[in-house]
């Protein structure tokens, strides 16, 4: 027997959409079980110096990319041969996580997910500079979930006394 396009789609657990949080977002279909993998978060693999430049030269900041860091400091760049996985949202309380197994990223729930729920999880994006209100602004958040913090940046690490980020972290 067959498959065709139509019935592997219909095998799919979510779909993408217009999204009311930002641009597009990825929705499930049917439900998705705690702990269930839903998606590989696929895409060109480069080096982070190559996605500075990539951004430069679309003319937009770094932060509007689909960029996933690796665990090796390399990049996955989604817009580059990506996959559906690119359209899923930010959310401070979200419904999804993110784990690298072996330089591949897989994105699983992390509760039971509805039909037509829309996916997320934490971008927890870090940023070495000063988390000023015009770099908060750049990187603001839309989940409007409960706990939304405004932003898709990671806290910053404090030191132990709390006063300084440590020197490693500068």
């Amino acid at each position: 027997m067959t498959t065709t396009k139509r019935s592997a789609r219909s095998d799919l657990a979510y779909e993408v959409r217009k999204s009311p949080i930002h641009g597009n977002g990825v929705f499930a279909l049917k439900p998705i079980g705690a702990g269930e993998r839903i998606i590989e978060y696929r895409g060109e693999r480069i080096t982070w110096d190559e996605a500075t430049q990539r951004a430069a030269e679309a003319g937009g900041p770094i932060n509007h990319t689909f960029y996933f860091t690796l665990a090796d400091g390399r990049v996955i760049d989604g817009g580059s041969r990506g996959n559906a996985a690119r359209w899923i949202n930010h959310a401070c309380s979200p419904n999804c996580e993110a784990f690298e197994d072996e330089g591949r990223v897989y994105i699983h729930a992390m509760r039971d997910i509805d039909p037509g729920e829309e996916l997320n999880y934490n971008y927890a994006l870090i940023y070495d500079e000063r988390h000023t209100p015009a770099l908060k602004k750049l990187f603001a958040c839309r989940c409007g979930t409960p706990g939304c913090t405004g932003t898709m940046l990671a806290p910053k690490k404090r030191s132990r006394s709390g006063s300084k980020k440590t020197s490693a972290t500068a």
